[in-house]
């Protein structure tokens, strides 16, 4: 007997992921997204509908074959096709729990192991990169001010552009003694960051020029016509400054919502905190995810090894070769090997008559 795959589809979204699990809306629709790729890839390998898919058909070949094509095909990192992998992973395991018949076959596909990454360094902004890529903007513009805001906000908090794009004017504490934000972050935790005066001043700038569509709708950063802004528009907007402000930077596409929070992370470490209360101040869920930082600060590399004397280095004579090896050296560069007196007459290596050998 085969099962169908859309009764456990239902169940994995509607209640196994936000109700028992808790999962976060954007975990689910990451896992909503994988699980789609992963659909509509089987469809068209086995050539049928995708509601008619079971269980069965979504065997360990074809999730392997699927996973190879994330990379080759679709060309995304092998961070993405681990994160696809997870999510696949996590349904199989809901299927087993529903339905235990189908125990050895969830297992085989959840034994397809995580792909091993490089690490590679993360990239932020020097101080004076920061600060072209807020020139760079001009509040004269139609967005000039709300751009301002954003990218302050951003820089001064190290927010996850997820926080930002879900933060209300609720959120908001511009009038307290002590200006603050208020950031639901990853797993449902909140934290609040102090912000800097100017911030508060290009925030109450931009909410003072703030329409919104719809009057009811209290997202703080909106887009051009009025809806709430996406993390796409978001990230948008930092490389259109980026190409701007470092237009000689072959790094430019790289640069995003994340990097901002990353040249956060540095600018405060080189500030003089410490790393547990960097962790802090961003939301890590373990302060090891804060000591990539330490790895990555060439500036505080060079201060340690500068620290460090360099050692004297005492020059030991050369090597000399023995004179018997320099006689039979000069032996090659001698224009006559043979003992035959010029003198005499004739030339080297001619026997002359009358001479006996």
């Amino acid at each position: 007997m085969n099962h169908s795959m859309a009764p456990y589809l239902k169940g994995f979204f509607s209640h196994y992921l936000p109700v028992q699990r808790g999962l976060s809306p954007n975990t689910v629709l990451a896992y909503r997204d994988a699980v789609k790729l992963l659909l509509c890839y089987a469809a068209d390998t086995l050539r049928q509908a995708i509601d008619t898919l079971t269980v069965e058909s979504l065997t360990t070949d074809l999730v392997s074959n699927f996973l190879d094509h994330i990379e080759q095909i679709r060309s995304c990192t092998t961070a993405t096709r681990n994160a696809r992998l997870a999510a696949i992973r996590t349904l199989f395991l809901f299927v087993a729990r529903e339905e235990p018949e189908l125990i050895a076959h969830c297992q085989a596909i959840r034994a397809i192991p995580i792909k091993r990454t490089t690490h590679q360094p993360v990239r932020y902004l020097e101080e004076h990169e920061m600060q072209a890529l807020l020139d760079a903007i001009d509040i004269h513009s139609r967005t000039g001010v709300r751009d301002r805001a954003l990218l302050m906000m951003l820089y001064n908090t190290g927010a996850r552009v997820s926080e930002l794009t879900a933060l209300n004017r609720d959120d908001l504490r511009l009038s307290a003694s002590t200006p603050q934000i208020r950031l639901l972050g990853k797993g449902r935790k909140q934290r609040s960051c102090p912000i800097w005066p100017e911030t508060v001043d290009a925030l109450t700038a931009y909410l003072q020029l703030r329409v919104p569509v719809d009057s009811t709708d209290e997202t703080v950063f909106l887009n051009a016509n009025g809806a709430p802004i996406t993390r796409f528009g978001v990230r948008h907007i930092i490389r259109k400054y980026a190409a701007r402000a470092l237009p000689n930077d072959d790094a430019n596409p790289s640069i995003n919502p994340h990097t901002i929070r990353h040249t956060t992370a540095m600018h405060l470490l080189r500030a003089g905190n410490e790393i547990n209360m960097i962790s802090y101040w961003l939301g890590h869920a373990d302060i090891n995810t804060s000591h990539v930082y330490v790895e990555i600060d060439m500036e505080m590399k060079r201060k340690m090894i500068a620290r460090v004397q360099f050692p004297s280095i005492h020059r030991t004579p050369s090597w000399k070769q023995p004179e018997i090896l320099q006689w039979l050296q000069s032996l090659g560069r001698s224009p006559q090997l043979c003992g035959v007196n010029p003198r005499a007459g004739g030339s080297p290596g001619v026997r002359h008559a009358g001479h006996s050998t």
